[in-house]
């Protein structure tokens, strides 16, 4: 195998043409072969866009492709472990979107394929490769904010086109799903433990049925997290990470730009008006460039994907606890 792994996109979805294509085409790591769409026109049509050598019309010919070592795959949520299995049959290494699966039990099914094919998986959280977040690591490993107690995240947009794949119980759509997954993600991975329980509140559209506001709190046994997430409001990101000594708020947390740099803030806590608030500030950087080197780095090495099928159980865990208690009113312990 070369220095560049050969890449395969299932479907012409927009975040493949729009985000995750180009970035991955500027990889050390990456290069994108072929693009398979069930409509052949629309593949040839973003092949020839983005300067993909080979489209194919269905997805089993890009599976069957000898020379495709690894698959994006951005289908809709609810396609995302069929395809992810069919994929991994065919001997090919698999980048899934996340989430990875619409519950705990079919995340754990590809458990036994990546068992038995010895293919890596992993989940598309592309913040897990980004700097700013990397730096989160180190600043909390280093004690910057003391003993981290608290999480407070935001994550909205507004979209009330009922076509759309976000807004369609069947596919997996609504908030929790499609951005709080994000804000869970992120709380795990700050705090590096798993949530004991947790209580949430969810308001659903009257028409789509899916979840348009949500509301959570996560009890982890360092501390809580604290979230809300919608598709139906102002959009808008953050997140912060409050400590016995400090707290560290990251601007723009999961749609950092590609063309700006992005800012980390630490305050002290000595001053209400900012004042002794360290920036740091990151340079213009493509995040889906870097997971899809990230990604292509450990099946190169054969070392572990950035977020592993254990993971995203874990992951998924949460969210179902999370729905569960917006319908039982109760606290509900993810179950794993």
């Amino acid at each position: 195998m070369s220095n560049k792994l050969r890449w395969g996109v299932l479907s012409t979805a927009a975040i493949g043409l729009k985000k995750v294509i180009p970035a991955m085409q500027q990889g050390q790591y990456t290069s994108v072969a072929a693009i398979a769409s069930r409509d052949l026109a629309k593949a040839q049509e973003a092949a020839t866009a983005h300067g993909i050598p080979t489209a194919y019309g269905s997805y089993e010919e890009l599976l069957a492709d000898p020379n495709i070592d690894a698959v994006y795959n951005p289908l809709p949520n609810q396609f995302h472990v069929p395809w992810t299995m069919k994929a991994a049959e065919a001997g090919k290494h698999v980048l899934c979107e996340k989430p990875l699966s619409l519950t705990v039990a079919e995340a754990e099914s590809l458990l036994a394929v990546r068992s038995s094919t010895g293919v890596k998986i992993g989940e598309a959280f592309m913040i897990r490769s980004s700097p700013q977040w990397l730096r989160l690591r180190e600043l909390l490993n280093q004690g910057r904010v003391g003993e981290l107690r608290s999480i407070l995240g935001f994550f909205s947009y507004f979209n009330i086109d009922p076509a759309n794949i976000r807004n369609r119980v069947e596919c997996g759509g609504g908030a929790l799903m499609d951005i709080g997954c994000y804000l869970v993600h992120a709380s795990r991975y700050a705090f590096a433990q798993e949530p004991t329980r947790v209580v949430a509140r969810i308001d659903r559209d009257p028409q789509m049925h899916t979840d348009r506001l949500t509301s959570a709190i996560l009890d982890f046994p360092a501390g809580q997290s604290i979230f809300t997430c919608s598709t139906q409001l102002v959009p808008h990101q953050r997140i912060h990470f409050l400590g016995t000594r400090g707290r560290i708020e990251l601007e723009i947390p999961f749609n950092a730009p590609i063309d700006r740099p992005t800012r980390l803030f630490i305050d002290d806590g000595g001053d209400l008006f900012g004042r002794s608030i360290t920036t740091e500030i990151f340079p213009v950087c493509d995040q889906y460039t870097l997971q899809g080197d990230a990604f292509s780095k450990a099946v190169l090495e054969n070392t572990e994907v950035p977020v592993s099928i254990e993971d995203a159980i874990k992951n998924m865990a949460v969210i179902e606890a999370i729905l569960y208690s917006a319908d039982s009113g109760q606290w509900e312990s993810p179950q794993r």
